[in-house]
């Protein structure tokens, strides 16, 4: 990632810039919303990321913890912006952060149809875990 491009922490006035990021963006799931962010952004404080170029907000992921293993969230690099080792540099940042809290692991989730996705995970070295099945259930 050259010098025009400036990564720093997420912070919850990035939130339009960011939703709208990765609206435009492929593979991505129901998006958070600002109180949800919100509540994310304090409870992990620092730790999710986006990249600026000349301004512009380009890249973004989330990224927290939950004290025994961090996480990321929603990856994405808008498409003009891709293939200039963005997603690496920004991910790398996080698991950086992370590592710092004393975290010796990190996880993420790919939908399976998400191709760009999985294909990036991969060529990161990222191991995929074919020995769990992810549950979820929505709450009231």
């Amino acid at each position: 990632m050259d010098a025009e491009y400036r990564c720093e922490p997420m912070t919850i006035d990035d939130y339009d810039d960011v939703v709208a990021l990765w609206r435009a963006s492929e593979g991505m799931s129901k998006l958070e919303s600002r109180d949800e962010l919100a509540r994310y952004l304090e409870r992990n404080p620092g730790i999710s990321q986006v990249v600026r170029w000349r301004g512009e907000l380009i890249a973004a992921v989330l990224a927290g913890h939950d004290g025994r293993r961090g996480y990321l969230y929603h990856l994405a690099v808008a498409a003009a912006h891709r293939h200039r080792g963005i997603a690496r540099a920004i991910v790398d940042e996080c698991l950086a952060r992370l590592s710092a809290l004393g975290l010796p692991r990190c996880g993420l989730q790919v939908y399976r149809d998400n191709t760009l996705g999985l294909d990036f995970w991969r060529r990161a070295g990222w191991d995929e875990r074919a020995d769990v099945q992810p549950f979820t259930k929505d709450l009231p």
